[in-house]
């Protein structure tokens, strides 16, 4: 597959062993966050469109971008927001400072201008003013039938119980609704929307450019059917559905719509749902033919327009790397923009004459670079120190395995340790997420690497880490292989992956151990479970036990509900297989999860008792689902302690 392949295929050593490098400490492994370098910034310029913004030692300066001449310049204003959320209402900021109260809510079971869904559906706040700034549209949010859970606070005294909302797989969901405030006159109207019943979601929430219409992408709480409805923005009446999307499995809208600047009657819409990969399509408010716009067989994004082009990223290159091209909006014809392989991140000029290119790739850290979108100027501009110099990393591999069923090559980062012998035997560290929405793997410096990865390296462990079917940017059927059936084939790709490192005479299958976190907690169970044979110590992390204790949009997305997937909610518990355990496990659980809540892992342990079956288990008070700070040093250490002891 190109030139990359071979790159792939083969082992790169991002530095050499030398005797006065030093290893990673924990607190570097853990709290170092930064891998990639990034102390240079590109912002464009509104008022001078041949040039850039970047701060420099002396301040900010405005660069030519052919040229990179310097000039000083102010810095970049910085938007003051007019609205903001308080004790679960809005409160708009006017010009004088003085807050002004546009909900009052005293029912805490109201919730208003604040992401809802769960952040789920690309959602990711509760606020969306107009494009002329005279109109607010806000999310609100009915909790009054969800079930509360709750949780315990140790600080206190005696200790003190709060509850939590927690929308649970098979039981009543929060109740979503629109309303739009006038800037003008002060009222409040609701969208009138009768799609579905009362638990929709409402999703992508995007103002037409004249601020004259509202569009929502309504989805029915199965994720089957998706309505994509036009509403008048200040009577809250329905106007038309321009689409609809239905899929057996499930329709996921997590995008916006982006309106042609040069005719707003047309706009971009993204979807995965049509053509099996997720891909953008030109689609009329005044109805018509939906057109396929980025007619590749790879997952793309939008990233901008201008003129009589659109722009976007693409993984079809490769799905371990991610390009800019534009589009011809007429004739569909495509050019890559982007130049050196690796993981690209693009932004246009505010006049669209113009990107930047912010990139990295396996053994490069970092690469900022300025063009011209018709491609025929491209300059880098900055080229960042190697972070890892000084310390004695080992080699990292960037590679593929097939998976179980034979359609697929799963991609792999392997890390082998310092002064690898392959005569020796070594143990092997499976780390592994494997759900939706991930991808630990690509092209990118160091191929994502998590420093605690090669820490452990550093001290004798092969650690393997592979995206399996149903992780991203690889189309629809890769992703949908888990529906109704989490675990399972995500399981046999690992699988796969383990069997291929079998294959190797350095590696001690008798010494394989696994470590995951949340999907990847639910995930070292499954397979310790599983195949008990295989693995002989696991470390699993804020553990998802079954699916019907976990929340209703993520968890009936993939795994539907006791009505239409009771076999399947039954088959992937993990709770009747804690008898099939025989490894060492470690489960470590943050005591105040609020998204995979205690109940699971404390669950999985009265099982265990029940049987009789020996599993050790550390909390962490004061911990919320992703444990940070040096608690997370505490625990990383608690995690390598265990490989240490029983591995």
């Amino acid at each position: 597959m190109r030139k990359l392949l071979t790159l792939i295929l083969a082992a790169v050593a991002i530095t050499a062993t030398a005797e006065n490098r030093r290893l990673l400490t924990m607190e570097e492994a853990i709290l170092s966050r930064e891998l990639i370098p990034d102390n240079y910034s590109v912002i464009w310029s509104e008022s001078h469109p041949d040039h850039y913004l970047h701060k420099g030692e002396n301040g900010w300066v405005a660069v030519d971008v052919r040229t990179g001449s310097e000039q000083s310049a102010e810095a970049p204003a910085k938007a003051k927001p007019q609205f903001k959320t308080v004790e679960n209402n809005i409160v708009r900021i006017m010009e004088d400072g003085k807050e002004h109260p546009v909900t009052r809510y005293t029912n805490k079971n109201i919730v208003v201008g604040s992401s809802v869904s769960r952040n789920e559906f690309g959602i990711s706040g509760g606020l969306f003013p107009s494009p002329d700034n005279t109109l607010l549209a806000f999310y609100q949010k009915d909790e009054s039938y969800v079930s509360s859970f709750p949780l315990l606070d140790v600080t206190t005294r005696t200790g003190t119980l709060f509850e939590i909302k927690y929308p649970m797989n098979s039981m009543p969901s929060e109740r979503v609704s629109v309303g739009v405030y006038n800037l003008l006159n002060r009222q409040i109207i609701y969208l009138k929307v009768s799609d579905f019943d009362c638990e929709r979601y409402l999703t992508n929430l995007t103002w037409s450019p004249d601020s004259k219409t509202i569009y929502l992408q309504v989805l029915d709480r199965a994720q089957q059917n998706m309505h994509l409805n036009a509403y008048c923005a200040t009577t809250g009446k329905f106007i038309a559905t321009l689409l609809t999307e239905h899929s057996d499995k499930y329709v996921e809208p997590s995008f916006p719509l982006y309106f042609l600047e040069s005719d707003p009657d047309k706009f971009i819409y993204t979807t995965s749902n049509r053509d099996g990969y997720q891909n953008l399509y030109l689609c009329s408010v005044s109805g018509g033919e939906v057109k396929r716009l980025t007619a590749v067989d790879a997952d793309v994004e939008y990233a901008g327009q201008s003129g009589k082009f659109v722009y976007y990223h693409s993984t079809e290159v490769s799905p371990v790397e991610r390009h800019l091209f534009r589009v011809d909006i007429k004739s569909g014809k495509s050019l890559q923009l982007t130049r050196g392989e690796g993981w690209h991140n693009c932004s246009l000029s505010t006049d669209g004459k113009y990107f930047s290119d912010n990139y990295s790739s396996l053994s490069v850290p970092r690469v900022v670079a300025v063009g011209t979108t018709d491609g025929k100027f491209y300059r880098e501009v900055f080229r960042a120190a190697d972070p890892s110099e000084g310390y004695n990393y080992c080699p990292i591999e960037l590679g593929t395995v097939r998976s179980a069923d034979g359609k697929y090559d799963n991609y792999y980062r392997l890390i082998k340790p310092i002064d690898f012998d392959p005569n020796k035997k070594y143990p092997i560290i499976l780390y592994v997420y494997g759900g939706p929405h991930s991808q630990m793997v690509n092209n990118s410096f160091q191929a994502q690497l998590r420093r605690w990865e090669m820490y452990m390296a550093q001290r004798g462990y092969v650690v393997f880490v592979m995206d399996n079917r149903g992780t991203d940017n690889r189309g629809l059927e890769f992703e949908q292989a888990i529906h109704h059936r989490c675990g399972v084939c995500e399981m046999e790709d690992q699988m796969a992956g383990i069997d291929w490192l079998k294959t190797h005479s350095w590696v001690d299958s008798s010494r394989i151990g696994v470590h995951g976190w949340s999907y990847g907690g639910f995930m070292t169970i499954s397979l310790m479970t599983t195949y008990p044979e295989t693995f002989k110590v696991g470390v699993a992390g804020g553990p998802v036990i079954d699916w019907k204790w976990y929340e209703v949009m993520y968890g009936e997305r993939y795994m539907g509900n006791q009505s239409t997937n009771a076999e399947g909610l039954a088959s992937t518990s993990l709770i009747g297989k804690a008898k099939n355990l025989k490894g060492k496990l470690l489960i470590c659980q943050g005591a105040v999860d609020d998204v995979v809540l205690w109940q699971h892992s404390l669950n999985f342990i009265d099982e265990c008792i029940k049987n009789w079956i020996p599993v050790d288990y550390f909390p962490y008070p004061r911990a919320q689902h992703n444990v940070r700070g040096k608690d997370r040093v505490h625990l990383m250490q608690k995690v390598t302690d265990y490989f240490e002891d029983y591995l």
